[in-house]
């Protein structure tokens, strides 16, 4: 599962070839959300309120390139990293 980005203890990764909606996945301190790359909803799993805060602040900065990571990834090629939150 390639890494994306890392910012504040928190990991972005996408799966190869994973089935649709278009999503990634966050991990920090052992817990774990899926967000929907199109409506930036938490799809499964939880996180603290800031951890989650600072992931979809971090992901609406970057929705063109997560859609873009989300299309090489499908094809199973490895995208680009993506810059972290700062």
């Amino acid at each position: 599962m390639p890494e994306l980005s890392r910012f504040y203890g928190i990991i972005i990764r996408m799966f190869y070839g994973d089935h649709a909606p278009p999503h990634f996945h966050a991990v920090y301190q052992g817990e774990q959300i899926k967000v929907n790359i199109n409506t930036l909803e938490v799809i499964d799993g939880e996180m603290t309120r800031r951890a989650q805060a600072l992931v979809l602040e971090w992901a609406a900065l970057h929705r063109t390139e997560l859609r873009r990571a989300w299309d090489m990834a499908s094809r199973n090629q490895e995208p680009s990293k993506i810059p972290p939150l700062e």
